[in-house]
């Protein structure tokens, strides 16, 4: 008849019975339940420690000098290679619209930087709030136009 979906078993030694904690000292994990002696991780409740917890040592992140500024309100622009464009557009206007209909940047995004990676031969007047040196050059030497747009 063969081997059916209700008769299947995985291979021996597959399955273990599990490891019964506390149980005696026939069982091997008696007395402190394979917890060891006493400490922070042999008592209930325990989880592990938070994030850069060091047992009540002073912690690193408060232990080194603070320097500089961090704009908290900072917004990266999407970095968009002229290879992108080149594969993905005909000749005409790129804008942040077309390049979020095209996939190339997420609809969350609200500025893109133009950079130069790869070869450009198409006209494309890109309209972008940033471009690298080389990615303006490139533009401008296929014969199309960058330009900048405030956000």
């Amino acid at each position: 008849m063969g081997t059916t979906l209700h008769t299947l078993k995985g291979p021996k030694g597959a399955t273990r019975n599990r490891k019964r904690i506390g149980r005696g000292p026939g069982s091997g994990t008696g007395e402190q339940s394979g917890k060891g002696v006493k400490g922070q991780k042999a008592r209930t409740g325990h989880h592990g420690a938070r994030l850069g917890f060091e047992g009540g040592q002073m912690p690193m992140q408060r232990r080194f000098p603070k320097k500089g500024f961090k704009n908290p309100f900072r917004q990266a622009p999407f970095a968009v290679n002229v290879a992108d464009l080149e594969a993905r557009f005909a000749d005409g206007v790129v804008d942040l619209a077309t390049l979020q209909g095209a996939g190339l940047v997420p609809r969350s995004e609200r500025a893109v930087k133009i950079l130069a990676d790869g070869d450009l031969k198409k006209k494309f007047i890109v309209r972008a709030a940033a471009f690298s040196a080389a990615a303006k050059e490139k533009i401008e030497k296929a014969g199309g136009a960058a330009e900048v747009v405030t956000v």
